[in-house]
Formats: structure tokens, C-alpha cells, sequence
């Protein structure tokens, strides 16, 4: 199983940037894949996830309305489309993956991130003022 996460770099407040994350191994007809970010000096924190299987999308109240999850079925692959872009989202994003039994119990009742299966390494966003 690998997740490789792409698309991180720098942007202006206000700006947009597209995360991608590759998975291999994993179906996402089965598996929910999360994205997460950590600050310096933050615990790592779910923004969003979807699945497939369920039909469901879900967004922190802190990008709700500025980011968009999706999938690409045939490249098996899940996106987050960043817009309006604060300097406080500058933070590492990580993908995850596992059943939708346990991303929504360490999302929604914010239970330990390590919790999860299968993660990818992470990239980079910094969003200037």
C-alpha cells in the first residue's frame, strides 16, 4: 500500500492550490481516504474525507466552503482543491486511508490520527500574506 501525496508549494493569501494524493493498493471503492494537516507546534488535525462507498464527503468547519474533496475513479487518486487560501492553513498535509468506521472516529470524535492504517509522507503548503 502506498499514498503519495503531490501539489504542495507556496501560494498568496487568497490563492489556490490542488493537493493530490496517489494510492496504490487500496480500493476506493472500500477504503475512506482523509486529509489531514499539522502546523509547527500543532497536533495533527482532520480537514476532510471522503467515501465512496458511503457517499459522503465531510469538511472541518475551518475549510468548509473554501475546500473541495474528490476522487478521480480511473487514476485512483483523491484531491483537495484549496481556495481562498489563509495564511493559516500553512501546514504539512497528509492523506490517509482506512475503513470509514475508523477515519469518522478519528475525524468527527477526534480520536488519536495514528489510529489509521495507511498514511502518506506528507507535502508542504505555505500561504503568505
Amino acid at each position: 500500500v502506498q499514498l503519495v501525496e503531490s501539489g504542495g508549494g507556496s501560494a498568496q493569501a487568497g490563492g489556490s492550490l490542488r493537493l493530490s494524493c496517489a494510492i496504490s493498493g487500496l480500493s476506493l471503492d472500500t477504503y475512506t481516504v482523509a486529509w489531514f494537516r499539522q502546523a509547527p507546534g500543532k497536533e495533527r488535525e482532520g480537514i476532510s474525507y471522503i467515501s465512496r462507498r458511503e457517499n459522503v464527503t465531510h469538511y472541518a468547519q475551518a475549510v468548509k466552503d473554501r475546500f473541495t474533496i474528490s476522487t478521480d475513479n480511473a487514476k485512483n487518486t483523491v484531491y483537495l482543491q484549496m481556495n481562498s487560501l489563509k495564511p493559516e492553513d500553512t501546514a504539512v498535509y497528509y492523506c490517509a486511508a482506512d475503513l470509514a468506521v475508523k477515519v469518522v472516529t478519528v475525524i468527527l470524535l477526534q480520536r488519536g490520527p495514528d489510529n489509521l492504517d495507511y498514511w502518506g509522507k506528507g507535502t508542504l503548503v505555505t500561504v503568505s500574506s
